[in-house]
């Protein structure tokens, strides 16, 4: 997650996730609120650019978007493992 200070709406949020094979981007998503809608949001985004195959594994830390009950959902419905920077490592 990205802080961005902007002049017209305050603080916003960039949520990304990159393929750490290839180094690049694939999905992304923006907003003015930080929550677990951003990171779904973003999830989907990568799910769109990419096929999933056998053995995904999406690493994130211990944020509470990350770590909702939705998200986790989400990762499970998706077959992704879902794992986790130890707390104070992000």
């Amino acid at each position: 997650m990205t802080y961005i200070q902007t002049k017209r709406n305050g603080w916003c949020y960039l949520s990304t996730i990159m393929d750490l094979h290839s180094r690049r981007i694939i999905g992304y998503s923006f907003s003015k609120k930080m929550d677990t809608d951003l990171v779904l949001k973003t999830l989907e985004s990568a799910v769109k650019n990419r096929t999933i195959t056998g053995d995904l594994i999406i690493h994130t830390d211990l944020g509470s978007q990350s770590t909702s009950d939705d998200y986790n959902q989400r990762l499970t419905e998706l077959h992704i493992r879902h794992s986790y920077s130890r707390k104070g490592c992000p």
